[in-house]
């Protein structure tokens, strides 16, 4: 399991996903924080959406199964799938082991950049946490 981080080039939601904007703003990578894998224990499966799926900010797209639980991963901007970690199928622990890194989720074509007006820096994300 990797170490509680919160890296500071990425946006956070309120129900612990990430958001990596790419630099021009059009699409972004989502994954779930170090602090959502932690208490989930291993994950052992990973039920991720369509290529062409269109995701609702704070609407649940997918499923991530652990030992102990199965937990909704939601959006936490708008858009449709261009892409799925395909890796995580074959090794869905990755999320555990590097969440911002090889655990990403999807890939997302934004339709409402401004949404990323919501979402909070790592110094945010870390209050609401408590840390």
């Amino acid at each position: 399991m990797s170490e509680a981080s919160y890296p500071k080039d990425l946006l956070y939601h309120q129900e612990h996903d990430w958001v990596r904007l790419d630099p021009a703003g059009e699409w972004a990578t989502f994954g779930i924080t170090w602090y959502a894998q932690d208490p989930l224990g291993e994950v052992v499966f990973y039920d991720a959406p369509e290529v062409g799926s269109l995701l609702t900010k704070d609407e649940s797209y997918a499923e991530i199964e652990s030992v102990k639980a199965v937990s909704d991963v939601f959006a936490p901007m708008s858009g449709e799938v261009i892409e799925v970690n395909s890796a995580i199928a074959d090794d869905p622990g990755v999320i555990n082991d590097d969440p911002y890194g090889d655990g990403w989720l999807v890939k997302v074509r934004l339709s409402s950049v401004e949404e990323k007006e919501q979402l909070m820096d790592s110094a945010a994300y870390q209050a609401l946490l408590g840390q």
